[in-house]
C-alpha cells in the first residue's frame, strides 16, 4: 500500500510539473567522491571545510565529521539505540540533530559532539536546514515548520505546493541562495521551494544516479543535499548523496527544455 501511495505521489507532481511547466533540471556529475556503504544518509551540512552528516537507524544512529574528499570520519558519537537519528543543522558553535519518532532534539556542541541540551518537539523529524534567522524542519507530510533555534518553538508552517498540490514526504533540507531544497523521499527528485510561499519553483530529476554507486541494500535510495557555497559570493558546489551509497556526487544542473 505504502509503495502504491508514493507511486501515485510521484506520478502526480510529475503530472503537474509538466502542466505548470515548472522548470526541470538534469543533472552532470563533476566529480565523485568515497562515502560509507551503511551510512544511512539522513543529514548532511558543510562548515568549515568538513563535511557532517547524520545517520539513522536505531542501533546505529550517529553524527559524524568527515574529511569529504577521502571519505574519511574525524569525529563520530553515536546516539542511544533507542534513538533513530534524522537530519541535523549547524547553528553557530552548535548542531541540531532531530530523531525520527521519539520527538527529541539533540543540541551538540560543534567541536566537542557533546550534549549541550535536548528539545522535545510534537512531531516526527525528517530534514532539518538553517536559514540564518530560523531552523527549518520537515516532518514528512507536504509542510514546513520554521522554528526558533534557542526555544524550539515553531514560529510559522508553510504548506508546500505544486499549482496548489500538496507535495508530500519531504525529507532531508538544504538551504540554499534563499530557497529550500528537500528530497521527496523514495524518488529521484528534488525540489526547490520559496520559503515565503511554499510553492515549488523548480524540479531536480536525478534519475539514473543510483546506477552509477554501489549500495548497502534495499534502502538505499537518494538522500542528502549538501552546498558548499563559496565565501562572498551566491556560487558554491552542489553535493548529492543517498541512503546506504558509497559515493557522494558533486553534481551541475542541466536545464530541459
Amino acid at each position: 500500500m505504502l509503495k502504491n501511495t508514493l507511486l501515485s505521489a510521484v506520478l502526480l507532481l510529475t503530472a503537474s510539473v509538466v502542466q505548470a511547466e515548472v522548470p526541470v533540471y538534469g543533472f552532470e556529475v563533476v566529480n565523485t567522491y568515497p562515502h560509507r556503504t551503511d551510512a544511512f544518509t539522513q543529514g548532511l551540512e558543510f562548515n568549515g571545510g568538513y563535511l557532517y552528516e547524520g545517520t539513522g537507524r536505531n542501533g546505529r544512529s550517529s553524527l559524524s565529521r568527515i574529511d569529504w574528499e577521502q571519505g574519511a570520519v574525524l569525529q563520530s558519537i553515536r546516539l542511544p539505540s533507542r534513538y533513530f537519528g534524522e537530519g541535523i543543522s549547524i547553528v553557530g558553535e552548535r548542531i541540531f540533530q532531530l530523531t525520527w519518532q521519539s520527538n527529541i532534539v539533540f543540541v551538540y556542541d560543534l567541536n566537542t559532539f557533546e550534549t549541550i541540551t535536548s528539545h522535545y518537539h510534537p512531531t516526527e523529524g525528517w530534514g532539518l536546514a538553517w536559514d540564518g534567522t530560523h531552523l527549518i524542519l520537515s516532518d514528512g507530510t507536504a509542510e514546513l515548520q520554521f522554528i526558533e533555534p534557542e526555544t524550539f518553538q515553531v514560529v510559522r508552517k508553510v504548506p508546500v505546493t505544486l499549482e496548489g498540490t500538496p507535495v508530500n514526504y519531504l525529507n532531508e533540507l538544504e538551504y540554499i541562495n534563499g530557497e529550500v531544497w528537500a528530497n521527496v523521499w523514495q524518488t529521484d527528485e528534488i525540489v526547490r521551494i520559496d520559503p515565503a510561499t511554499g510553492h515549488v519553483t523548480a524540479l531536480l530529476d536525478l534519475q539514473g544516479l543510483s546506477a552509477q554507486t554501489q549500495t548497502g541494500g534495499p534502502d538505499a535510495v537518494l538522500n542528502g543535499i549538501a552546498w558548499l557555497a563559496q565565501e562572498g559570493s551566491t556560487d558554491g558546489r552542489l553535493f548529492v548523496t543517498g541512503k546506504l551509497w558509497g559515493n557522494l556526487f558533486e553534481i551541475t544542473l542541466q536545464p530541459r527544455e
